[in-house]
């Protein structure tokens, strides 16, 4: 039985006839597709979607074909089609209608009326059903960020919104905490140190970050409450990220964001994010800070750190 080299993979050496053959290795796959190596990997053991070649030391090595077969998968996950059933849809060359029914929606609309009914089973029934069906990144793009755009539209106004907002922030924190939690007792090296900037505790967009990039095999450190500038400085010198991602839904005071990312810089110069709507709120103003990376999605944030190669073990 050939050896899984997990933690090898991502640079092997190529041979010259390799190289002539446009093969990639796994990590250059997942920054061209977005599809991190743990999802590709599980691709191939769990539902033989992608058999990659492998070199003499067992390395994978992927083709353009593998890329077309991933970005193949990606628009049926789109659409919401079960993992295991894609095997057979792309053996029969089937070409994914724009006119084909979209579950999404309808999932969507259940995780909604569970959450205006304070429904905790029914909520945990319906996600653990969809988390067993479908990787973070189609969840995250076509159920979960959409679901919150929904709710913050309900609670604009709505009588008994704090109360639908506390419950549904709880529920989910304890949920993609809990993921975040077990896939570091299994992750080395340097985290990946993730902060909320704003007043709100709980922020949904944060975790949503810290679950996505949890997926990869580097850990995830997350301070989900709002730390003094002082504090997050000495929470930065001491755990040494690899990188720092801060997360806001709110707006910040400039000034004082002035001031302490040279701090931030300066207790560990590691590369530094700032994610979430604020980047909406203050474009012009961010745009003139030096060495901070500006992404809006949770989904941005994970392309860009994949991009940087800070998601791979170090």
């Amino acid at each position: 039985m050939q050896t899984d080299h997990s933690l090898a993979d991502d640079e092997p050496e190529l041979t010259a006839e390799e190289q002539a053959q446009g093969l990639l290795p796994i990590r250059e796959v997942a920054r061209q597709t977005g599809i991190n190596p743990v999802t590709l990997r599980a691709w191939e053991r769990r539902y033989g979607l992608i058999v990659p070649q492998r070199t003499a030391k067992g390395h994978r090595l992927y083709s353009h074909a593998h890329i077309e077969r991933v970005r193949a998968i990606q628009r049926w996950l789109g659409r919401g089609v079960a993992v295991s059933q894609i095997a057979d849809l792309l053996a029969s060359e089937i070409p994914p209608a724009s006119d084909t029914a979209n579950p999404w929606e309808q999932l969507r609309s259940e995780l909604f009326e569970a959450v205006v009914a304070l429904a905790e089973r029914q909520l945990d029934d319906l996600y653990n059903r969809a988390l067993a069906l479908y990787p973070p990144q189609p969840l995250c793009q076509h159920l979960l960020l959409p679901l919150f755009e929904q709710l913050e539209q309900r609670w604009q106004g709505q009588f008994g919104a704090s109360l639908e907002r506390v419950f549904f922030r709880s529920w989910l924190r304890s949920k993609l905490g809990a993921r975040v939690y077990h896939n570091n007792r299994q992750r080395q090296g340097a985290p990946l140190l993730l902060a909320n900037l704003s007043e709100l505790p709980m922020e949904p967009g944060l975790w949503l970050c810290a679950w996505l990039l949890s997926d990869s095999p580097c850990a995830v450190d997350v301070l989900d409450w709002v730390v003094p500038p002082g504090e997050l400085n000495l929470a930065v010198e001491r755990l040494k990220p690899r990188a720092v991602l801060l997360y806001s839904s709110q707006a910040l005071e400039m000034a004082q964001l002035r001031r302490q990312l040279p701090r931030l810089h300066a207790a560990c110069p590691v590369p530094l994010l700032l994610a979430g709507p604020v980047v909406r709120i203050h474009q012009e103003e961010l745009a003139r800070f030096e060495r901070l990376e500006l992404v809006d999605t949770p989904l941005e944030a994970q392309q860009l750190l994949q991009r940087r190669g800070l998601l791979s073990t170090v």
